[in-house]
């Protein structure tokens, strides 16, 4: 049982909370390059971790990451100018750059050196992948830029999404990287005996520890001897990453590919979700109407989202646009859109989940081995190391797979070619 001690430590991440200075020694995603399209174009809002803050695109296309509140009067910078390398608050006319250097101070005489004093809180940034990065830890423990495998993929490899969600990140994290679910909330075809989740509902898990967090396989006796092995990572802080080489029931995918879900807290009760498509094949890149058709499928593409947001139209006001008809004769939920499903289900725990309230069962292995990790780095880094997964080779070979293999072969040497990155 999960004491609230416990809950608290797992959960929280505003402020000085353990967990949120855990958080902070890694690179996390703030944004999709997307919403800085072009130098000088219009700030962006950005909270990450409880802290609000201010991103801009700068004249030669570097992004700044600042406080959101000039430090003269703590005016909004969300309503600066971005203009000549620099973003100017019109309170006063105070401008800085993307180190948080004030540069320019008409507000007070020529001859003032004040503003070579003045500097906002900026942040680090990187940026990867069709995504920006920050670090928000202390700068004398800056690791090196992460090095997962899909930060190498070629941009026409790769297809990258946003959504948010109202609740704690860790029931997001914990949606994730629950494979038995699938047998059941994302059953979309109640009458099919074909589909591999409906023939083996309460497949046994195996965790292997790793440098970068673990991995876990879920092994689905689907009968006549073979059994389907699905080898997906946990990557600390907040990752998941699984395979699709075959089908719903079992035939070679027509578009095998690796996906990534990162998960990053917004604050104490939203979490903003990332997800990565990448292609296997490097001679085989994605074909422009994936990423819009397989978003559409999740009920996660650019129809299903509230206008100018990332929030998604089905939430928790309107029940998800549940259709009991469609339960009753068609899918296990009636809700449509493998991403919404998700979301029913952890939003619907309540903002955060009172794990002292829970049963877990042999299905939830790799849940309770995800806590006891995220426990850990927090104990490691307040002793002041380094946790797990922060060193770019800790994790850059790192590859989920999924295969069919005999039912008394050792999933660890069938899959060990799979488990290796290829880019």
């Amino acid at each position: 049982m999960t004491t609230q001690e416990e809950n608290d430590r797992l959960c929280l991440i505003e402020g000085d909370a353990p967990m949120g200075t855990a958080f902070r020694r890694y690179w996390l995603p703030f944004a999709l390059a997307e919403e800085l399209p072009e130098p000088d174009c219009p700030p962006i809002r950005v909270r990450i971790l409880g802290e609000d803050l201010v991103a801009f695109r700068d004249t030669d296309g570097a992004v700044g990451l600042l406080d959101a509140h000039c430090p003269h009067r703590q005016a909004p910078l969300y309503f600066g100018r971005n203009e000549e390398c620099g973003l100017r608050c019109v309170y006063h006319g105070w401008k800085f750059d993307i180190t948080g250097q004030c540069v320019d101070m008409p507000s007070e005489p020529d001859y003032s050196k004040f503003k070579y004093t003045i500097r906002a809180t900026a942040y680090p940034t990187w940026e990867a992948a069709g995504m920006l990065f920050a670090y928000l830890g202390p700068e004398t423990l800056r690791p090196p830029t992460p090095d997962y495998e899909w930060v190498r993929v070629p941009e026409s490899h790769r297809v990258v999404s946003k959504a948010m969600e109202h609740c704690n990140y860790l029931q997001a994290v914990e949606g994730g990287i629950d494979a038995v679910h699938t047998s059941f909330l994302h059953n979309n075809d109640i009458q099919s005996p074909l589909l591999l989740r409906s023939r083996d509902k309460h497949p046994p898990i195996e965790v292997q520890l790793t440098d970068f967090g673990y991995r876990y396989a879920c092994l689905r006796d689907i009968g006549e001897g073979r059994v389907y092995a699905r080898v997906d990572n946990f990557l600390l802080p907040s990752m998941n990453s699984f395979s699709r080489t075959v089908d719903e029931i079992g035939q070679p995918a027509k578009l095998p590919i690796v996906t990534f879900l990162f998960w990053v807290p917004i604050d104490n009760v939203t979490t903003a979700i990332y997800n990565i498509c990448c292609r296997t094949d490097p001679g085989a890149p994605f074909p422009p109407e994936f990423g819009p058709t397989q978003q559409a499928n999740f009920g996660i593409g650019a129809a299903n989202r509230i206008p100018g947001t990332y929030w998604n139209k089905r939430n928790i006001g309107n029940d998800y646009l549940i259709d009991r008809t469609v339960q009753r004769y068609k899918t296990y939920t009636g809700i449509e859109g493998i991403g919404v499903q998700d979301y029913a289900v952890q939003e619907g725990m309540g903002l955060i989940c009172d794990r002292t309230k829970e049963h877990v069962a042999s299905s939830d292995r790799a849940v309770v081995a995800a806590r006891k990790l995220l426990l850990e780095m927090v104990e490691t880094v307040q002793s002041g190391g380094d946790p797990k997964g922060l060193r770019p080779e800790s994790h850059r070979a790192a590859r989920a797979a999924d295969k069919f293999i005999g039912a008394d072969t050792e999933w660890r040497g069938a899959l060990a070619g799979e488990m290796a990155a290829v880019w």
